[in-house]
């Protein structure tokens, strides 16, 4: 990938611990975990009006030095740099930047606690990805997707929830989840969700290739491994032994290949209305 600035719009917190919180109790933390062990955005677990407020807390301050902050820094300017277009020009209005926060082992969100086990995660409540590094090891290692394109794609379907959140999209989920009749039912809306991300992802990847030339040769099979790796169904079948689609929350290898795939042909975010599509 040839990546240029670094973005303004993050906090390295790596190596300063958990911040304290002021409120909320062991019950929220609880819950936000099981939701990200699940996949599930903590904020469909914990509705907003049930968490208390949380101290806040300043970051290290400055650009991140070492190379794989400086990787993290400059993809997310990248994705900046993608949404700001697009929204200026399909949607004539302005598009609000995340931020991004880098942590070790654990951190406290707006949404509750976050663990590095359960991977990098975005909070709609205070609007920022959160990441620990270490997790690019095991993308490599345990899901055998190495490349600087795989962990690329993996902001950029982060950043793509925040999209979802700038868009409504994520607060009418929020909503038809908690309608939904049956567990099963709130998944699949997981799922739409997710693989709308996937799609803004490619989204992303086609307009940056295109006006900023980022690609290079190998990358987006990188990205297709990436997404195959951590499909519900071959994660499912390593870790239990067997595939349960009623328990889906992010969808199948298949299903996130063929929607980055359809963001990144068309690069168009209409081409993205998972929730209107017959076949996922």
């Amino acid at each position: 990938m040839k990546l240029g600035r670094q973005s303004g719009n993050v906090e390295d917190r790596r190596g300063m611990g958990v911040p304290l919180l002021a409120g909320g109790g062991i019950g929220v933390v609880v819950l936000t975990l099981i939701a990200l062990f699940l996949g599930v955005d903590p904020s469909e677990v914990v509705p907003p009006q049930t968490q208390s407020p949380q101290t806040p807390y300043t970051s290290s301050g400055g650009v991140p030095q070492d190379e794989g902050g400086k990787f993290v820094s400059q993809v997310l300017a990248d994705t900046e740099d993608t949404w700001n277009a697009i929204f200026k020009e399909d949607l004539g209005r302005d598009y609000q930047e995340p931020k991004l926060q880098l942590f070790t082992d654990a951190t406290q969100s707006q949404c509750g606690m976050g663990q590095a086990a359960a991977g990098p995660f975005y909070c709609p409540l205070d609007q920022k990805v959160y990441i620990d590094l270490a997790f690019y090891r095991q993308l490599k290692e345990r899901f055998g997707a190495p490349g600087d394109f795989a962990q690329a794609y993996v902001i950029a379907h982060e950043v793509g929830h925040h999209v979802q959140t700038q868009l409504g999209v994520s607060q009418q989920v929020h909503s038809a989840r908690e309608r939904a009749r049956s567990q099963e039912e709130a998944n699949e809306l997981s799922v739409r969700q997710e693989l709308q991300a996937d799609c803004f992802a490619g989204v992303w990847a086609n307009h940056s290739n295109r006006t900023r030339g980022i690609l290079e040769p190998g990358d987006i099979e990188e990205g297709l491994n990436a997404a195959s790796a951590i499909g519900d169904d071959r994660m499912q079948q390593e870790t239990r032994g067997r595939v349960s689609p009623e328990s889906w929350t992010h969808g199948s290898s298949a299903m996130r290949v063929r929607w980055f795939k359809q963001g990144f042909e068309g690069g168009d975010m209409r081409r993205c209305d998972t929730f209107a599509a017959s076949n996922l």
